[in-house]
């Protein structure tokens, strides 16, 4: 009876390396998915901050602008891949807002302060 009982167990040590390395190839596939999708969130990160580093420039060249460049320019037009709404909801403030092309969401906004021509009416 010796020998029956030897083959069982080692039947069961067969099973429990089987589940074992079922567990251990679970345990792996999760940790390369996980590191794959961070790897995609970085890249989608640093892809987001060079489009806000490009959009934060021409909002500083447009913030430059005298009022008249600013009164040419009230609407919206379309700047490299951006669109570039300006408005002057009074005489003296300008808002100005740059959104993404294609999904209109908006990167960037200010408003800009540019006093009355002293011959302005």
């Amino acid at each position: 009876m010796r020998p029956v009982k030897a083959s069982r167990r080692r039947g069961m040590v067969l099973l429990e390396v089987i589940v074992a390395l079922t567990i251990l190839s679970v345990g792996a596939t999760t940790i390369v998915a996980l590191a794959t999708s961070s790897l995609d969130a970085v890249w989608r990160a640093e892809a987001a901050d060079a489009e806000t580093r490009k959009a934060s420039a021409l909002l500083e060249a447009v913030s430059l602008w005298p009022r008249a460049d600013l009164d040419r320019h009230l609407g919206d037009r379309t700047e490299g891949p951006w669109d570039l709404r300006i408005d002057r909801p009074s005489p003296t403030v300008y808002t100005v807002a740059l959104r993404g092309s294609t999904n209109h969401v908006v990167l960037l906004a200010t408003s800009l302060y540019r006093a009355e021509a002293p011959d302005a009416p």
